[in-house]
This record gives structure tokens, sequence and C-alpha cells, in this order.
């Protein structure tokens, strides 16, 4: 069996008296959507943190390609091809959908007015329109401010964002949730397209009926601790839901 692209061994997260991932273990193959499912509470947003290093686990290994890593911030995690897009979306509403494309990656113009600093903005809306473009990103400009659009708008930069930029591997918290039915199709195509390309895609989603359309592989995590596994061609929404709850438990994964 080829080895997978991550490898989260016992992972855990204490916040105070409060234990959010109790040996919490995960792994995502390149090439593949394996969804993130569990109750409110289970500790997949917490996992997503520690994994894409906005947050440092207290206790397990991280093993990204072969080899053990620390991912001390999303820079260490970015530097490595994993990208992620938060619930929160952490976009900047006063910045146009551009700019938020290239927030902390701006380019400069060429030559002595680069030297300075000066931004090429011309050619990072060009790019950005671009690539808007070509993950089926509809809005009506992009030079208006990002918190002039609607929800489902700035979810779906935020989304972008993080395609545009992984190369390795890119965590989806919730990525449809704002999003009209329309604008989700073409948000789970995106995911599609990003797998077929090679990359791991790791969704957190609550709707299951979308989860089974979409992902490979279902891994389920209740009160800190992965508890289940499952092939999503092979399952059901019924089980799914079991094994969140406990009604239906697998022997420790």
């Amino acid at each position: 069996m080829a080895q997978p692209l991550l490898d989260a061994r016992d992972l855990v997260k204490h916040y105070g008296s409060v234990e959010a991932l109790r040996g919490a273990s995960f792994t995502a193959d390149a090439g593949e959507v394996v969804a993130l499912i569990g109750d409110n509470g289970a500790g997949k947003s917490t996992l997503v943190k520690c994994l894409s290093g906005a947050e440092q686990p207290d206790g397990g290994t991280i093993v990204f390609d072969g080899r053990e890593v620390v991912l001390p911030s999303p820079v260490a995690a970015r530097s490595l091809g994993i990208e992620t897009v938060y619930q929160d979306l952490a976009v900047a509403p006063d910045l146009d959908p551009a700019a938020n494309l290239y927030l902390g990656r701006e380019l400069r113009k060429s030559g002595p007015l680069g030297w300075f600093g000066v931004l090429d903005k011309k050619e990072m809306r060009r790019r950005a329109a671009e690539s808007f473009r070509e993950l089926g990103v509809s809005l009506q400009s992009v030079d208006v401010p990002i918190g002039a659009l609607s929800g489902g708008q700035r979810q779906s930069v935020a989304v972008a964002r993080s395609v545009v930029w992984a190369s390795r591997l890119v965590f989806m918290d919730e990525p449809t949730a704002a999003l009209g039915v329309v604008q989700r199709e073409r948000v789970l195509d995106v995911v599609k397209r990003v797998r077929d390309q090679g990359m791991a895609v790791v969704l957190i989603s609550h709707n299951m009926p979308e989860v089974l359309a979409v992902a490979d592989r279902v891994e389920v995590l209740r009160l800190g601790r992965r508890v289940a596994r499952f092939r999503a061609a092979d399952t059901t929404v019924e089980e799914l839901v079991g094994a969140m709850t406990g009604a239906l438990s697998q022997e420790d994964a």
C-alpha cells in the first residue's frame, strides 16, 4: 500500500482542562478527497488547525510525504504546499478580490519601483481574474471591496485563494456552507478538479449527501478521536451518522 501523503498519529490538544483531541489520528492520500466528519465538539476544527500550523498539538506526530514534520505556523505549512479554507473565511473585507487572492504574496512592479515596494496591482488583477475564470468563480466585479460582495461570493474567493496556492494538500472547512445551489456545485467541481490534478483535498462538512457525492474516503471523529473510516462508495448516510453519534462503532481506528 502506498504511503499516505499526510499521516497524523495520536494527536493530543488541551485548552486548559478541556481535552479537544484525545489521541486523534488521520490520513490523506495524494489524488483523493477525504472527508473529515463528526458532531459539534468532535475536534474537527482543532485537528485541522493542528495539521495546518494554526495550532500546535501537545502530543503525537505528523508525518508529511514520508518524514516527520513540525508545523509551528501556517507559513510553515504553506512552505510544504498545504493551504486551508477556514470556516470564518479569513478574508480582508476592505480589499478587493484580487488583493485578497494575493494577500501576503503581493506582486511588485519590475525595476526601480519594485525596489521601493510598489505593488503591481494591474498584473495581480489580471491574474486573479484569470484564476477566478478557470475555477468558475463568478464575481460582479474584481474592483470592489470583498465586503461588498455576497456571502457566497466571499466564500468563493476564499476557496479560490487556497486552491490557487496549494500544491500538495488543501483543507476545506465547510467550503459550501454559505453558497447557493449553483455556487455549491461549482465549488464541488473545483474540489474534484484539484483531486484529479494529484492533490489531496480534506473536506470538513456536516452535509452528508455532499460528502458521499464528492469524497473518496470518510474519516469520523468523535470526542477527540478517530472512531471509524469508510470508503465513500461502500457506505450510507445512516452509517455515517451512526458512527458520529456512537450508535454504530467500528473497532478502534
